[in-house]
């Protein structure tokens, strides 16, 4: 829960981060800002109807990135969407401002977990930390 919570303070702390995905053997990437715990595993939160969502469900494998204070993070993991009301409902609690376009079990609103991945931090002082989770 550590690894897991160290990415979730970077991504937190960066406000936005980039999604990257694949669509059609190309990449897509778009910045982010949902990030939570959910069930001591990371998660983002999207809509079901649009093309991000489709292109997770149909190739799981994504990377994240973000840079905050010096520092760059790249996470790479499959991911597995999480249906449940209770995760959207978990996730839009952290993101309020987010209700406004999504309600738990509405048909739209998802979670995807972050699966077996690894993320590394960067800087240009330092050598790179490597979280596995």
């Amino acid at each position: 829960m550590e690894n897991v919570r160290e990415i979730y303070n970077f991504l937190k702390s960066a406000n936005t981060y980039y999604l990257a995905t694949v669509e059609d053997n190309k990449p897509r990437v778009r910045p982010f800002g949902t990030v939570d715990i959910y069930n001591d595993k990371l998660t983002i939160q999207t809509g079901l109807k649009k093309s991000v969502a489709k292109q997770m469900i149909k190739n799981p494998n994504v990377e994240i990135c973000a840079f905050d204070n010096g520092k760059w993070i790249r996470v790479e993991a499959k991911v597995s969407l999480d249906d449940s009301v209770e995760a959207s409902k978990h996730m839009l609690e952290s993101y309020p401002s987010l209700k406004g376009m999504y309600t738990p079990g509405d048909g739209n609103c998802c979670v995807f977990v972050l699966n077996s991945g690894v993320a590394t931090i960067y800087s240009f002082s330092e050598a790179p930390k490597v979280i596995k989770f």
